[in-house]
Formats: structure tokens, sequence, C-alpha cells
């Protein structure tokens, strides 16, 4: 199964039914640390589809196309499975890391300034996650026992907002330190 089919195999399981519906959910939930397109929605439904991982009915209404999909007994084997075994990918990838890395040699002069960019979007994500978190308890607390999220979805969410406020501190830290220690001349006179 690639990482695609993982998230669209949990979506699914979650009650998420269209690929519609599995992308919305991806967008306020999943992609705050792993994405997924509509381009790479709609061919793992149907790729998950053909090997019998899911099952997907006709509900179109009028000229509106729409397919509903559940997870068969494989697919819920597989699932099952996948959270079994230990994850097999590890990746960080932070552009402003990369930009920051790179900075000295080819922009000197813009590495304090990259450092507090990357900061104010960690911040910034940082509250879009409070946000959700406090929707969340909302939602609990109006409808009580009949909405609660699971424990490690919230224990994701948690991670997601302590790791990108952490993530801005360090980055306004680093800001001051280069700041400070002139590191905007390091580099100065390569080529």
């Amino acid at each position: 199964m690639t990482a695609t089919s993982r998230v669209v195999l949990g979506m699914i399981r979650l009650g998420r039914k269209t690929g519609y519906e599995i992308k919305q959910l991806v967008d306020v939930s999943a992609r705050f640390f792993w994405s997924a397109s509509y381009g790479q929605i709609y061919p793992e439904l149907k790729r998950l589809e053909d090997a019998g991982l899911i099952r997907g009915a006709d509900a179109s209404q009028g000229a509106r196309q729409r397919t509903v999909f559940k997870l068969t007994a494989m697919g819920r084997r597989a699932a099952r499975e996948w959270i079994e075994r230990e994850p097999q990918v590890f990746e960080l990838r932070d552009e402003g890391l990369l930009e920051l890395f790179f900075a000295g040699s080819i922009e000197p002069t813009r590495t304090a300034e990259i450092a507090r960019e990357r900061a104010a979007r960690a911040a910034q994500f940082a509250a879009e996650l409070r946000g959700l978190q406090e929707e969340l308890e909302r939602k609990h607390e109006a409808e009580g026992a009949a909405y609660t999220p699971d424990a490690g979805s919230l224990a994701v969410l948690r991670y997601g907002i302590e790791l990108n406020e952490w993530t801005a501190e360090w980055f306004e830290r680093t800001a001051d330190d280069l700041e400070h220690e002139g590191a905007g001349r390091v580099g100065a006179g390569r080529g």
C-alpha cells in the first residue's frame, strides 16, 4: 500500500464515503502532517477498488455523479495490518529549513529574515490548529457523547500544536542569534 492508500482507507474508515468528502477531511485534519490531493485520491480510489480493498456504489443525484465507497473485509484487514506494523517512513520536509540551510551561500543577508518568515508561518499554523482544537471542544460540548473524537486524533492534534509552537520559538531564537552574531556575513565572497 502507498501512503495515499493508507490515507484513503483511514478516511473511509472514519466514515468519509466519497472522494470529495475524503479530500475535505484531509484538508482539515491529516494535511497538517500528511497531504493528499484530488489527483492522488481519485486514482487511489480506483486502484483500491480494483484490489478489492474498497467497494464503490453509485449514489448520483441528478446530473451530479457521485460514488460512495466502503471498506471490504479485505480492506479492513489491510488497514489493521498497517496499523499493527512499525511505521516505514519518517520524513521531515521543511522548505524554510532548506532555505535557511542554503541562504548563507546564496543570499547571506536574508538568513535572519528567512528564519523570521518561517517563525511566522509556524505561529500561524499553530493558531490554526488551536482554532481546530477549540472547534472540536465546542462541538463535543454541544453534542456530548454523540461526538467524541478518538484519542489518537486528539493526540496528533496536540502534537501539531506543540510542534508548531516550538518551531516558531526556535526560528525566532535563531533569527535573533543570526542577527546578533552577524551570521549574515557568513559565506560572503563565495561564488
